[in-house]
């Protein structure tokens, strides 16, 4: 609104440019020259403004540091709908097919994925919202997937594996071209500043303890087991 009323003053000024112009009144140049000053600071500071401003307003359910910038973001592809018409319409007739087609509309619209220089997010839910982040620092392995109308359309998913974790922890469902992005991925990952072998310590330690917790519990029950026998 602000970017509005900036350039509806650069309106009114442009016409009472005009109105000075068209009327011979003395001390035109003047005028003309404060007021071209006055509509050129208008417009950088409009133009300065509007990134900011939509930036702030596409992602205002992150939290980005200082130091973070976006470098890609995207929603489901919108031929991902298609299974969902392939098997809806026909069954739209008994009207089962209309919340199938419903449900995979409203969960495309709220899903949106993120990936920045030092982390990867992902929004969902239609009633409730979820987001995950995943640090680059902690990414491991990365795959694409397409299936059968994603290898026609051209959308895919990317999973996402980190290190310590059980399994995937985060996927970009149905994006378009998935190749890309993984690859993105993967470069933002390299390009990292985050201090990797730290962290590859971190998780050592952690799987470490977890195996001695476990040799603990299985030697204990024997050692008792041993004790008893010998009191025997």
């Amino acid at each position: 609104m602000r970017i509005l009323r900036m350039f509806g003053s650069v309106e009114i000024r442009s016409w009472h440019l005009c109105g000075i112009v068209a009327g011979g009144v003395g001390g035109t140049t003047p005028t003309l020259t404060r007021n071209k000053e006055n509509i050129h600071s208008d417009i950088v500071s409009a133009v300065s403004m509007a990134p900011d401003q939509s930036t702030a307003a596409q992602f205002d359910w992150i939290s980005l540091d200082d130091d973070e910038e976006v470098v890609w973001a995207d929603t489901p592809h919108e031929s991902s709908l298609v299974p969902a018409l392939v098997v809806g319409v026909p069954l739209a007739i008994v009207l089962v097919g209309i919340p199938i087609i419903v449900a995979a509309y409203l969960h495309r619209e709220n899903t949106e994925y993120v990936v920045t220089n030092r982390a990867l997010y992902r929004k969902s839910g239609i009633i409730s919202r979820n987001v995950q982040r995943v640090d680059l620092g902690k990414v491991q392995n990365t795959t694409y997937s397409q299936g059968f109308f994603g290898q026609r359309f051209g959308y895919g998913t990317v999973e996402v594996s980190t290190a310590g974790g059980s399994g995937v922890e985060l996927t970009f469902d149905s994006i378009s071209d998935p190749k890309r992005v993984q690859e993105l991925i993967n470069t933002q990952t390299k390009d990292d500043g985050s201090d990797r072998p730290d962290d590859k310590a971190a998780v050592l330690d952690e799987i470490l303890t977890e195996l001695r917790a476990i040799r603990v519990a299985v030697e204990a029950p024997e050692q008792e087991e041993a004790g008893t026998s010998e009191e025997l």
